[in-house]
């Protein structure tokens, strides 16, 4: 699967910026380098150069009819670095080269690079590359693509955490106590007058145990991790003119959707992204939810249960200077079962509806656990409380990301949940006293899961899949 040609990218973001880098890797990367890189005294030097040092020079076309001075085909003026195998992000030689990051300029020396012998990079090619030169692990390279997608904080540090290597190191800390158990009955198997089996049941099992636990563990943060990647699908409700375009200015910090006193006012859904204290809210601003003759307004409603239905979380914006009817009723059967805080809103105008007549409604509907915010979100009341309740919601209040690790992918999740199965099926054979042959295969069965998640027991289709989804010159 790791191809030993020479490859080249765009290393950096397609647009104009001050600088942008051309990525070459291979065996050959050197010498490509060689034939597009001078010294201002014309020479070519990059064979000459020590290994990570930059050197000021420029590119140059020499593929062209006109053979007169070098000067006349530069095309930038720029830095250039050698990185000598195997002190490279891909273990291979790489030459980068450092020129003003305008699109036409870093698509002409590209164009050079490939003239002069390497070819255009396949998506996420340097990183498989270093994957399959061992240069990270294939938990290590996931987290690659989710720190350059990360967007809060968590999310980031999330991604940092595993890049160096949190989440490998516990992996292989199982897979090392899970050998040790295969090894031992192996031997004992093999060499029963030497090694004994005697009582081994019951040291298996308290291991059994506690790389179970370990497991369910790191399975449990797959919930909280999943949000911190993708941020909290957030959906807004209410009736027509409780505020809900409100709240969401509110939010953002902008006046992203109209408010008039007019209700009905939101006829579609709006969608906004947020970073509120470091969490990630996608939230979705609806139609005011209510018994209405218009066509367009009815097609909003129905819109705005749909996304209510399929929410993360629901906030319920309630009018207090209005008194709660049948619409209410309907918004509240929508999150009974779901994540929701209801803000009782504008409770700077004469107040028809309080906190207790509210909470009295919700629980007589099933709402047992909702929390109740009391709020003014034009006089900015209540709106500190509603972004610590929220993260309190969803992650305790303790957001920590310092020392732990959390489960954001799916694929590690199930590789998790595929190795707790296999350990669950060994404490059922110890508990049914059967024979140690059956431990072997449910212990290997546990081994295996856990590599797919670090790349030692993967097929090339995945991997392949994997790196496809990498930008071009990573």
């Amino acid at each position: 699967m790791l191809k030993k040609d020479t490859i080249a990218a765009i290393a950096t973001g397609l647009t104009d910026s001050g600088i942008g880098i051309i990525r070459i890797s291979g065996p050959e990367a050197v010498l490509v380098g060689d034939r597009l890189f001078r010294l201002p005294s014309g020479k070519k030097a990059l064979e000459q150069l020590p290994s990570h040092m930059l050197q000021y020079g420029f590119v140059v076309d020499e593929n062209t009819e006109d053979k007169t001075s070098w000067k006349n085909h530069i095309l930038d003026e720029v830095m250039a670095v050698v990185m000598k195998a195997p002190r490279s992000f891909t273990g291979e030689d790489t030459v980068e080269i450092h020129c003003h990051g305008g699109l036409l300029v870093l698509q002409k020396v590209l164009e050079c690079a490939i003239l002069n012998g390497a070819r255009l990079a396949e998506p996420g090619e340097f990183s498989k590359r270093s994957f399959l030169n061992g240069k990270m692990d294939l938990a290590k390279a996931e987290a690659v693509i989710d720190l350059i997608h990360s967007q809060n904080e968590f999310a980031h540090k999330s991604a940092v955490n595993q890049l160096k290597g949190m989440l490998s190191e516990q992996v292989k800390n199982l897979r090392s106590d899970i050998l040790y158990e295969l090894a031992y009955i192996e031997a004992a198997l093999d060499d029963p007058e030497h090694i004994s089996l005697e009582g081994y049941n019951e040291k298996l099992s308290e291991k059994v145990d506690d790389i179970s636990n370990r497991l369910k563990k790191l399975i449990a943060t797959a919930d909280n991790g999943k949000l911190m990647k993708e941020g909290i699908s957030t959906v807004i409700v209410g009736k027509p003119n409780a505020g809900k375009s409100s709240l969401l200015n509110a939010l953002l910090g902008q006046e992203r959707a109209i408010v008039t006193d007019i209700a009905g006012t939101t006829r579609d859904v709006l969608e906004e992204t947020i970073r509120l204290q470091g969490i990630g809210l996608n939230i979705i601003d609806t139609a005011g939810i209510r018994t209405t003759d218009d066509v367009v307004e009815k097609i909003g409603v129905e819109k705005a249960k749909k996304y209510a239905g399929d929410a993360d979380l629901i906030l319920y914006v309630v009018d207090a200077s209005v008194d709660l009817d049948e619409s209410d009723r309907e918004i509240i059967s929508l999150i009974k079962d779901k994540k929701a805080i209801v803000l009782l809103n504008k409770t700077d105008l004469t107040v028809k509806v309080n906190e207790h007549d509210l909470e009295d409604y919700l629980k007589a509907d099933g709402c047992l656990q909702t929390k109740v915010i009391r709020t003014s979100i034009t006089e900015n009341i209540g709106i500190e409380v509603l972004e610590e309740t929220i993260k309190e919601m969803f992650f305790r209040g303790q957001i920590n990301m310092n020392h732990e690790v959390v489960i954001t992918s799916l694929r590690h999740k199930q590789a998790l949940m595929e190795a707790l199965e296999s350990m669950t099926m060994v404490k059922t054979s110890l508990e049914n006293e059967m024979p140690e042959d059956f431990y072997s295969i449910d212990l290997m069965s546990a081994y295996a899961s856990l590599g797919h998640i670090i790349g030692e027991e993967v097929d090339d289709d995945l991997v392949q899949e994997i790196f496809s989804k990498f930008c071009m010159g990573k």
